[in-house]
């Protein structure tokens, strides 16, 4: 497994601190002195869930060995989940129903809760737009790919601005891409989530509409169904969903410490750095409920907005008995 593709960001001269988010070294393996008892293979974006590891420490003394496979986006990562190349990915809630219409055999087996103001559109600093309405007639681009949080998010700004999907011409592009484009100003208008939303907006770019109130802000853990069918994964799985829980935890009570890692790990500016971590999805928990019904909720308001073809049943792709954490 090699490490995703976020070295494009660099090739495309993005921000010139795009390589911060190359992450070095991302696909080590990690051995402990016991014996392990099984290896996980764990699906990251842009080095979020790493971090949030790297900086609680809440891996240390695992029993089980592991490494992190990288990505720029959920699209990529649930190719790799849909081809047994990772045992764990997470992503946000629509990409979660995406990858389910393709196919990708996974359960959710625990949530990450956020906050909705970590995506949005974002348009040049000197752009005359002012207003979702203004879109009209234009093009944005959004990434990562169909079935994105950035796509349903979109979608929402429009209709609550009385704005048809059809007079919107929508472009779908990779995140690096994207932000190589947007930082020559070869985009007008981009529908993108942290943390290549907050380096947009660090770098003049200006908020048309963030997510609060069109977007839930919940984040999805899943688990390969082939990983679950063994017995020593399934273990090595509740094991690392504990310890993703103690790690919410401890970034919830040390947001500076956590945001300093961060800074470190990625070598994004520790300005930026904060605001990123203060509004991602950090806290871990049991797919509860309220869970089931807000995804629920997303996968029908997609299948009428066309944005899935077909309607996924949440209930049915979800496993509430793997993790048993107290909420």
């Amino acid at each position: 497994m090699t490490d995703l593709l976020l070295s494009n960001a660099s090739r495309r001269g993005w921000l010139k601190q795009g390589a911060a988010l190359s992450l070095a070294a991302t696909g080590s393996l990690r051995a402990f002195a016991q014996q392990p008892q099984a290896t996980l293979v764990l699906g990251d974006q842009a080095g979020g869930l790493r971090s949030l590891f790297e900086a609680s420490k809440a891996l240390d003394g695992a029993p089980f060995a592991y490494r992190w496979a990288n990505f720029q986006g959920a699209a990529p990562l649930f190719e790799a989940q849909r081809s047994a190349a990772v045992d764990t990915a997470m992503a946000g809630d629509l990409p979660v129903l995406a990858a389910a219409v393709g196919k990708t055999p996974l359960k959710i087996v625990a949530t990450r809760v956020g906050k909705a103001d970590s995506l949005g559109i974002v348009v040049q600093p000197d752009s005359p737009l002012r207003s979702v309405a203004e879109l009209r007639g234009k093009t944005v681009v959004v990434s990562s790919a169909r079935g994105s949080i950035s796509q349903y998010q979109l979608y929402g700004a429009l209709e609550e601005a009385g704005v048809r999907r059809d007079e919107v011409t929508v472009k779908f592009v990779l995140p690096t891409d994207a932000a190589a484009a947007f930082a020559s100003k070869q985009i007008d208008a981009w529908a993108i989530f942290d943390p290549y939303y907050t380096i947009a907006l660090q770098q003049g770019g200006r908020i048309l509409r963030d997510g609060r109130g069109i977007n839930t802000a919940l984040g999805f853990i899943t688990a390969s169904e082939h990983s679950l069918a063994d017995p020593a994964r399934r273990a090595a799985i509740v094991q690392f969903l504990d310890r993703l829980g103690r790690a919410g935890d401890w970034a919830l009570a040390n947001p500076e410490a956590y945001a300093q890692a961060y800074s470190q790990l990625t070598r994004l500016p520790i300005e930026s750095s904060r605001i990123i971590t203060a509004r991602a999805s950090v806290a871990g928990r049991p797919v509860s409920e309220a869970d089931i019904v807000a995804l629920q909720a997303v996968a029908d308001r997609s299948l009428r907005d066309g944005i899935l073809p077909v309607r996924v049943d949440v209930r049915a792709i979800t496993d509430t008995q793997v993790w048993k954490r107290a909420a």
